[in-house]
């Protein structure tokens, strides 16, 4: 197929971002990467946008998804033919080209989502529960997090507490009184989110349904798709269809309405389980299109969360880093950090890290347990814009190691007031929460500096990924640094610091 080309030469001590945020551990990208992408395929099982921006103030963008390559020094973009490949310079900095893009191609939609995910950590029963979640296994999770010194917080009942896919209706077996369930947890100081999905079993009474009305995703062949997920085949709603976001919207609203739930995470949504060529209600909608559709479901809830998105930057929707598997390498907690970095530069200011420990349900149930990763991850997770907990602590750590757990959990609430402030500003500039080294400190050299990050402008955060790692190195932009421990920085410098397992590194910018 003939595609529109764009060829940029990179410039010396130039870096760049962008894609697909699921490559985190790959950015920046500079003169002497080799890499590739193409955003029409695959965005990684997370967030993606058609944005590249650099640390030199440059910027290329499409409306549609395009492929790119670093290779060779140069910057190679294609999109399909006719595709408007959109470049501008003279930004001067990171930060200066995003704000333009921001501004230009996604501005702030002006509101925030569910104050209390900032606030205090979330607890998902995903791998506490998995496929079993009951209303007494729920409440039990939710005393011992009071029990155990834990502030409440948004609790997510997560997959198969309902019937077939598409049946959006609590399990009378498993949850025989879901209202008062609600009550208690909402007298705890709890709000509640729904887990939900796309799909729509076929062989169920609401599937039987909703054929004929035309709002299941058709293949090219014109009958209704059928699609592999990891839960086996199921139709799809088609979200560019007006009468089918009317139908979830409906399901989802019952929900709200009879039983106080309170919002939902609303997964999947990945571009590949969509197809080119399927027929839609709205004639020439990509993968991607659908997948946006999708995001945008969620966002007529305060309360959201969505851990596959296409574009939709600057909206009010929580975004979650994808699953990570329980270990510390680049699967793992290696890539949280570098992750949640790569989601604010492309616009998803409200980022999660995923839950701690790992999300990835076989390396976590199939591992041996590392109470320090939990830990570290914990620790890593304190100072992000969310926090989210899922393995209780409780259970699967002994003493010494939960409380070090929940100091975290008790410093993410110590900052819960300063993080929201920051989301507000978030909904009016644009800009992340969670910011990397350059884009708060251009011309310092911080370009590559993926092991650090700072919230906001003033605090500068310095966990620690590495195993039985009990000093490590900290860049020190310019500025004096008080920090967590009482001591004073003065920079621009490197200097190595303890960091014994119990400590998160932290350090305030003072005048």
């Amino acid at each position: 197929m003939e595609q529109s080309e764009l060829m940029l030469k990179i410039m010396p001590d130039e870096f760049w971002w962008g894609g697909r945020a699921a490559d985190g551990c790959h950015m920046p990208y500079g003169a002497d990467a080799l890499f590739q992408a193409d955003l029409n395929i695959n965005h990684g099982g997370n967030q993606a946008s058609p944005l590249l921006i650099s640390s030199k103030g440059r910027y290329v963008w499409s409306a549609e998804p395009f492929a790119f390559q670093f290779k060779g020094g140069t910057l190679l973009v294609n999109g399909d033919k006719g595709q408007e490949l959109l470049t501008g310079e003279g930004y001067e900095t990171l930060r200066g080209v995003y704000r333009h893009v921001s501004e230009t191609f996604f501005p702030p939609a002006q509101t925030i989502p569910e104050e209390l995910l900032f606030t205090a950590p979330q607890y998902n029963l995903w791998i506490e529960l998995q496929y079993e979640p009951t209303q007494e296994k729920v409440l039990e999770y939710a005393r011992n997090v009071l029990a155990h010194g834990m502030p409440p917080g948004v609790l997510m009942i997560d997959d198969n507490w309902h019937g077939p896919y598409g049946t959006w209706v609590f399990h009378s077996g498993r949850f025989p009184d879901p209202k008062g369930m609600t009550d208690e947890l909402h007298a705890m100081g709890f709000q509640v989110m729904l887990w939900v999905c796309p799909f729509i079993s076929p062989d169920s009474q609401v599937f039987r349904q909703l054929e004929p009305s035309g709002v299941l995703l058709k293949d090219k062949e014109g009958k209704t798709a059928l699609r592999k997920w990891w839960n086996g085949y199921s139709a799809v709603l088609d979200g560019t269809n007006p009468d089918a976001v009317r139908w979830i919207h409906e399901q989802l609203d019952a929900l709200r309405d009879e039983y106080g739930v309170d919002g939902f995470k609303l997964d999947a949504g990945d571009v590949e389980f969509y197809a080119p060529g399927d027929q839609t209600y709205v004639e020439g909608t990509t993968p991607s299109g659908q997948s946006e559709a999708w995001a945008r479901v969620g966002l007529k809830y305060k309360l959201n969360e969505y851990r596959a998105c296409w574009k939709l930057a600057g909206q009010s929707l929580a975004q979650r880093l994808k699953d990570k598997r329980h270990d510390w390498q680049v699967n793992g907690l290696g890539a949280v950090l570098p992750d949640g970095l790569a989601q604010g530069l492309l616009g998803y200011a409200y980022t999660c890290p995923d839950m701690i420990g790992g999300g990835e349900i076989s390396s976590f149930t199939g591992a041996k347990l590392d109470q320090e990763l939990v830990v570290r991850s914990a620790q890593c997770s304190a100072l992000f814009p969310m926090m989210q907990f899922s393995a209780a602590p409780w259970r699967v750590l002994d003493q010494e190691h939960e409380q070090y757990c929940v100091e975290a959990a008790q410093l993410h609430a110590r900052f819960g007031q300063e993080i929201l402030e920051l989301a507000k500003q978030s909904a009016v500039t644009g800009e992340p929460i969670l910011r990397h080294m350059a884009f708060v400190f251009p011309g310092e050299g911080m370009e590559k500096v993926v092991d650090q990050f700072m919230l906001g402008d003033e605090v500068l955060v310095a966990p620690v990924l590495v195993k039985e790692m009990r000093s490590r190195t900290v860049q020190f932009p310019t500025g004096r640094w008080e920090g967590d421990d009482g001591s004073v920085v003065e920079g621009p410098g490197v200097q190595q610091i303890e960091v014994p397992l119990r400590r998160l590194p932290w350090y305030r910018r003072r005048t």
